[in-house]
């Protein structure tokens, strides 16, 4: 399982599970745009390398959702994958494979308005490294 949704009052939140930090941010990335679209309808058409920085694991996570979907709020690109090539507590590069929306083959399910602080957890443990994320919707 890489995420589950996370009962919130007027928002939307997700539980999302990874090995490694790699693995956890490209799963945050992959649950963002799982709900917010149909992933498997999406094409490569467009990649792009994204530079992320951040004060510390949470930050970056933030961060990093933010500018994500900063694509599809100001730019009508949807996320179908997210490759992370480099990523420390504090920064994070990533190839991103994306497609333009397009209305007559993709279904917006849910508007996914931002990214919060509130409650933002990232934590590694022996069984591997999770967070706790919060949108605005």
């Amino acid at each position: 399982m890489h995420y589950k949704l996370i009962n919130h009052t007027a928002d939307l939140g997700i539980h999302v599970f990874g090995t490694d930090p790699v693995e956890l941010f490209a799963n945050a990335a992959f649950a963002t745009f799982d709900m917010l679209t149909e992933i498997d309808s999406l094409k490569s058409l467009k990649t792009t390398n994204l530079k992320v920085t951040g004060d510390d694991w949470s930050d970056l996570m933030v961060n990093w959702l933010r500018e994500l979907l900063y694509l599809w709020n100001g730019k009508e690109l949807l996320v179908k994958k997210a490759q992370i090539l480099a990523l420390s507590e504090k920064e994070l590069s990533a190839n991103v494979e994306l497609d333009p929306f397009d209305p007559d083959r993709h279904e917006i399910k849910i508007e996914i308005k931002a990214v919060t602080y509130h409650q933002i957890q990232v934590s590694s443990s022996p069984q591997g490294w999770e967070a706790k994320i919060i949108f605005d919707v």
